[in-house]
């Protein structure tokens, strides 16, 4: 399979041979195990002493005949803490259970219940790799992943030349402005937006599209805001398949050279 590498301009430059990972047959169904799988929560829940830090202290007993009991008293079989003492006479309130003022939460959210614990197989998570970089190179999951592309009109996967990583955040933009055209470009970079509903007061007040990624080098840097960059040695299935399989992707001529040494 071969395609075009782009200039900075976004001009033909030259043609090259793609590694064969980016022909292999596509298993959506495997990456979006992975995808599960990698899925994080940020686990909350009660504190382990929720309605036990009050003050006053004191244990009741519920059998007769003790003296310090609730038994035989006209109470109820609720905890309770005790104020004051006088031999023994009590002043005490209910405590420490639900239905009593400063207790606990009856059912509180649990911490462990959000920690996720599921694994997958490595050849799995190498067929949902080849299978997310394939799906890259591939008009028609990118065509479906993004509703306002009608028609694709550029070559997939887009290589540009390795002479953009030196370029300024201004010269990127303008650079890949060129290379995309205006309706890809729109697409491409991020934007935040307020979230509607009531996850704005809980504490996800934004939300952000995924945006284009772009993928250079072992040796290469390129640090901008606008646009996700992810080098071949950190490069996974949750970038290169964020929201689904067939994201915008762009390689540098150096990542594709070295993305075939990687997965000869």
């Amino acid at each position: 399979m071969k395609t075009n590498i782009l200039d900075i301009n976004g001009k033909e430059k030259a043609r090259i041979n793609l590694p064969k990972c980016f022909s292999s047959e596509v298993r959506v169904d495997i990456v979006n195990k992975v995808l599960e799988v990698k899925k994080t929560k940020q686990p909350y829940g009660a504190s382990p002493v929720a309605g036990k830090e009050y003050s006053a202290s004191g244990k009741w007993k519920h059998r007769r005949h003790v003296w310090k009991s609730q038994y035989g008293r006209g109470w109820s079989r609720i905890p309770r803490k005790i104020f004051s003492r006088r031999g023994s006479q009590f002043r005490a309130e209910g405590a420490t259970v639900p239905n009593t003022r400063g207790g606990r939460r009856a059912h509180p959210p649990k911490a462990i219940s959000m920690i996720n614990t599921k694994k997958i197989n490595k050849k799995e998570m190498k067929i949902a790799f080849i299978s997310a970089l394939s799906a890259s190179a591939n008009k028609k999951f990118v065509e479906d992943k993004y509703e306002r592309i009608e028609k694709l009109t550029k070559d997939v996967p887009l290589i540009i030349e390795s002479k953009i990583i030196t370029l300024k955040t201004k010269e990127l933009l303008t650079s890949l402005k060129k290379i995309l055209g205006k309706d890809l470009f729109e697409i491409a970079i991020k934007k935040k937006k307020i979230r509607a509903g009531k996850g704005k007061l809980r504490a996800r007040k934004y939300k952000s599209n995924a945006g284009l990624l772009v993928v250079i080098g072992n040796n290469e840097k390129l640090g901008t805001n606008s646009i996700d960059v992810v080098n071949i040695k950190s490069l996974g299935v949750t970038d290169l398949a964020k929201g689904g399989v067939g994201r915008l992707t762009v390689y540098t001529e150096q990542a594709i050279k070295d993305l075939g040494e990687k997965l000869k």
